[in-house]
């Protein structure tokens, strides 16, 4: 290829579009979406300050991601783990006693499907990054050292030779098939089943999603329990209490979150290559607050595990509004708190759309 001028547009012309891809592999390293950003720009930086001295005996792809890698196991010394709360200890027995206070914990961040590529034209692209965003999936993977977690994704996610991956870390190709099958064994103690990582159809996904946000914006606990699965699992960081089993979710939101129709709104989105929504809840002006995203992870059979990040910044990542205002009342009705109405008639309640099937 020869040498490369170092001039600003030929950078960004050859680096620019895999800036998602880098981004979704710094994510699946460190589990959040804010550390993997400031990672990407770390990497873009180093790359140009050495781009005059690119040679291209490499491909620019495999040159970025030597130098993301370095970046990434560098971030990660001395690093703890990030968890969800259900990597912390057991479910709690009891919906209602208190939840527990949120510890010191980097807990794992969701990630939004638009800055990743899951969003792609492309149809092998959608897969592959929707398969390895699973936050089940980029959970376990917090599990392993650094450096097996890196052999792991170039691999296995990214399908790199055994070649190219010896020579990005600068060890021996039987020291990168050692590594990997350590990887791998270990990833297995702790990665999700088959069953428990199928999916569901995108159609079925759409369908549970509108329906999941209407049932919360109702505050309908029996449709939600007809959308969830016998072992379904309700996980909400920082809170370190999380619950397992329809009976404890549904009697959790019945008792806790679910007590009055209007109390909510929903805004549909995605995140992780999963079914995710913002969720607001009302204040005493009638104005909605932004609370959290819910991330689904939903089967054929429903939705098995729901995973409320409550934290407001998400808001600015996932380009959401901190507030939306109040719903406006339909004809004939006179509470001060707004009437719901049902989350098929959009154009009464001046609700966001869900994003769903029609």
């Amino acid at each position: 290829m020869g040498h490369i001028c170092a001039d600003v547009d030929d950078f960004a012309q050859l680096t620019s579009a895999y800036r998602p891809e880098l981004l979704a592999y710094c994510y699946r390293m460190l589990g959040s979406t804010h550390d993997a950003e400031d990672l990407v720009q770390e990497t873009y930086l180093r790359a140009w300050r050495s781009f005059e001295a690119f040679e291209g005996r490499a491909s620019v792809r495999t040159w970025l991601y030597r130098i993301a890698t370095n970046v990434c196991l560098t971030a990660l010394e001395n690093r703890k783990r990030r968890p969800l709360p259900s990597g912390l200890g057991g479910p709690s027995g009891d919906p209602q006693t208190p939840l527990a206070p949120p510890p010191e914990v980097p807990w794992l961040e969701p990630v939004p499907d638009r800055l990743v590529g899951a969003g792609s034209d492309d149809p092998a692209t959608i897969v592959v990054t929707r398969a390895s965003l699973r936050l089940a999936l980029v959970a376990a993977l917090q599990y392993l050292p650094p450096r097996q977690r890196a052999v792991l994704i170039l691999r296995d996610v990214l399908a790199l030779r055994a070649a190219e991956v010896a020579d990005l870390l600068g060890v021996s190709v039987p020291a990168v098939k050692s590594i990997l099958q350590r990887a791998r064994a270990q990833l297995g103690q702790v990665a999700p089943s088959e069953e428990e990582a199928s999916d569901a159809s995108g159609a079925r996904e759409r369908e549970l999603l509108d329906r999941y946000v209407a049932a919360f914006e109702n505050a309908d606990v029996t449709a939600l329990m007809g959308l969830l699965t016998e072992d379904v699992v309700l996980e909400m960081p920082p809170t370190p209490t999380w619950f397992a089993g329809r009976e404890a979710v549904c009697r959790f939101f019945r008792s806790r979150v679910l007590t009055a129709p209007g109390a909510f709104r929903m805004v549909a989105t995605a995140a992780n290559g999963q079914p995710a929504a913002a969720m607001y809840d009302r204040g005493p002006d009638g104005v909605y607050h932004f609370h959290a995203v819910m991330v689904l992870s939903a089967g054929d059979a429903g939705i098995r595990r729901i995973i409320a990040f409550r934290d407001p910044g998400l808001s600015g990542l996932f380009s959401l509004p901190q507030t939306l205002p109040p719903a406006p009342r339909p004809s004939g009705c006179h509470n001060e708190g707004g009437c719901l109405v049902l989350s098929g008639d959009r154009s009464a309640t001046g609700a966001p759309a869900t994003g769903g099937s029609s």
